[in-house]
């Protein structure tokens, strides 16, 4: 059994990290989402509401192959523990090739697991985490970028995070 994983900040998910997490559960007999926690990052949302947008963005197509879980920990230790052999990620444009290519070594090194590079579906390519929170921010319409339950959630986080910031 080939598990694989796909790790991210997922903050909040995007069409693009759901695009890649579905293709992945088409080529391996489990895939485990892992939303990675990083101290040193302040996120918009909380891991494990990260986790939940997750579970009930794929909830509705119905992948009982996936695993949607965090960690704080090295994403390679997840692997270990959870017999992953392989990293998935998905890559939009010639940046992201750069900067996981050396994660990908470092991934091998650490844990022998090797990295699968998806590229991104042309049409969600320019679509990110941060593209979308800008948008939002600036009342821009997001939906179609992120999962319909991410809409309202935005809104929520952005409108409290203006009422914290006295706006």
């Amino acid at each position: 059994m080939t598990i694989a994983v796909c790790p991210g900040s997922y903050d909040p998910v995007t069409a693009g990290h759901l695009d890649v997490i579905e293709r992945s559960a088409r080529l391996f007999d489990a895939v485990h989402v892992v939303v990675a926690v990083n101290a040193a990052k302040t996120p918009m949302f909380a891991a494990d509401t990260r986790v939940q947008i997750i579970r009930r963005a794929l909830d509705k197509d119905g992948y009982p192959d996936v695993v949607v879980a965090s960690t704080s920990g090295l994403v390679t230790d997840y692997c270990i523990q959870s017999g992953a052999t392989v990293i998935v990620k998905g890559l939009r444009q010639n940046g992201d090739y750069e900067a996981e290519l050396g994660m990908a070594l470092v991934n091998r090194k650490l844990a022998q697991v090797e990295t699968l590079f998806l590229p991104a579906d042309p049409l969600l390519e320019h679509i990110s985490s941060s593209i979308v929170k800008d948008v939002a921010r600036h009342g821009g319409d997001v939906r179609g970028m992120v999962p319909d339950c991410v809409v309202p959630m935005l809104d929520e986080a952005l409108n409290k995070e203006r009422v914290d910031h006295g706006r």
